[in-house]
């Protein structure tokens, strides 16, 4: 027995023996588990049952639930209060590791009391109420009060925790909704796309950047200008002779108007012959005008750089905001009349449209909204708005077609994606939920696998409900208030499987 007794006070001192999670063990000091979660942090302690007079090594396992990683600095007080209002106050000044501190406790008396771990740095603040602990006269006392018990849980140590994508949640009742999963696809709204051709057959003029594919435009901005064919076929001395006679006509034209101002104000002649003399000046002008510009469009066509600075030309602009998904301008290439130039796609708002298989098209009488699940993305997408229910079936797929607005900031979405949405059929139900990415195909059976203490963790079968908003009801298998795992639910799933315990890297 006093060998017993030595051993067990060697153990306690050196802070190393261990039992089950749960607090049992063997036949030596029992290493005692809490687990305690506040709005801020976890916290999972380990120590040795505390004797009176005897150090006690804890070990203070603080977790932040913002982001469910380790505390890195910080100051931790464990304080044991007595039954008669005494209290005894032990502290670390910093963690041993990340998320560990480790601390010496040496009660002063024997009896029952109540634990309380306070936490404080300079962005946290927290105090965990343990709650109730016993101190022991002497280690045989101890010794004595342990309880064998079976513990199956799985164990996946904090360390693991806290280097891999680790979160869990608690299981809470929410509002779903009924709601059928189909297949979309991203496709521009009604009036979102536009084509813009060619209004006239000539050359693509090459000053200026031609927008490529991909290119954001604005509605109204310059995509290109054409230079049109000269529409009369003629060579360049037939077209400057042209201009050199009316160039004669026009000076003809305006010595005949001057005479005729002079003879109408003397009186010689009426004046509708001064209005017939005006009016032929101004026709000799136009004819000037187009001359020179008939040969002006016949030297840009000449010229194979398809160079222009005049008004003989052709502007396109864009004729809605959007994105370039096709463009087939180039610089100083012959186009004919038609000749589609350029393919504009406005990407907010775009429409998604759901393929409904036809055997449940009959509950789309139902349809109250819907969401879209994108490939990477755990956080649904909201479709604002239903644009249309189709009633006619498709010949090839056997579907019918719902098509949604959603809004597309920052154009998140591409038009031609493939996604799935989720259509919400009927009322809502008030019901327990967890998280999507909570639930683990165990098997070809859904699992969770649900926090018991810090360390531990139970695998539980589970029968869904509802889908609705990145949740899904449960029926059976977990109960409220539990917590669940949502991020490195498989991690633990594939520990459960491997035959071999961790080893315990905790420095206590």
């Amino acid at each position: 027995m006093k060998k017993a007794a030595l051993l067990a006070l060697a153990c306690m001192a050196l802070g190393f023996c261990r039992g089950g999670a749960d607090g049992s063990g063997g036949g030596g000091p029992v290493t005692i588990s809490v687990t305690r979660w506040t709005q801020k942090t976890e916290l999972f302690l380990e120590y040795p049952q505390l004797v009176a007079g005897e150090v006690s090594r804890f070990a203070v396992h603080l977790t932040e639930l913002g982001g469910f990683k380790p505390l890195t600095e910080g100051r931790v007080v464990v304080e044991l209060r007595s039954a008669d209002g005494a209290k005894e106050s032990f502290a670390a000044d910093s963690p041993s590791r990340p998320g560990i501190f480790g601390l010496d406790v040496k009660p002063a008396k024997p009896g029952d009391g109540t634990l309380v771990i306070s936490f404080d740095s300079p962005t946290l603040q927290d105090v965990h109420e343990v709650g109730a602990v016993k101190v022991f006269s002497d280690p045989e006392e101890a010794a004595r009060s342990a309880a064998g018990e079976t513990n199956e849980a799985i164990s996946f140590l904090k360390e693991q925790q806290w280097t891999l994508d680790f979160a869990t949640a608690v299981v809470d009742e929410h509002t779903l909704r009924e709601s059928l999963r189909v297949p979309a696809e991203i496709r521009p709204r009604t009036g979102g796309e536009a084509e813009v051709i060619a209004p006239v057959a000539g050359r693509v003029a090459t000053g200026g950047v031609i927008p490529g594919a991909g290119t954001a435009v604005q509605r109204g901005q310059v995509l290109s200008r054409i230079i049109p064919k000269s529409a009369i076929p003629a060579d360049r001395a037939t077209l400057e002779l042209g201009v050199i006679e009316a160039i004669s006509s026009l000076s003809l034209a305006e010595k005949d108007r001057q005479r005729v101002e002079r003879l109408a104000k003397a009186g010689a002649i009426p004046e509708r012959r001064l209005l017939e003399s005006t009016a032929a000046e101004a026709n000799a002008k136009a004819r000037l005008e187009a001359s020179r510009a008939l040969l002006e469009q016949y030297e840009l066509m000449r010229n194979a750089a398809g160079e222009s600075a005049g008004p003989a030309e052709f502007i396109l602009r864009a004729p809605i905001s959007g994105v370039i998904a096709d463009s087939l301008a180039v610089a100083g290439s012959g186009v004919e009349e038609g000749q589609k130039l350029f393919r504009i796609i406005a990407l907010d708002p775009v429409h998604v449209i759901g393929f409904v298989p036809e055997a449940s098209s009959d509950r789309l009488r139902l349809l109250g909204g819907g969401e879209m699940e994108l490939p990477g993305d755990d956080k649904p997408v909201p479709l604002s708005r239903i644009v249309s229910v189709g009633r006619v079936v498709d010949p090839g797929s056997r579907t019918v077609s719902v098509i949604f607005e959603a809004a597309n900031p920052g154009a998140r979405l591409a038009v031609g994606q493939s996604a799935f949405i989720r259509l919400f059929m009927g009322g809502r139900s008030l019901g327990l939920a967890v998280p999507e990415s909570a639930i683990v195909d165990d098997a070809g059976r859904p699992v969770v696998f649900v926090q018991t203490a810090g360390e531990s963790f139970l695998r539980r079968p589970v029968r869904l409900g509802i889908r609705d908003s990145g949740y899904v009801g449960i029926l059976e298998g977990i109960a409220r208030g539990e917590r669940v795992v949502t991020a490195g639910a498989y991690q633990i799933r594939l520990a459960a499987l491997s035959p071999q315990v961790p080893a315990h890297g905790h420095v206590h």
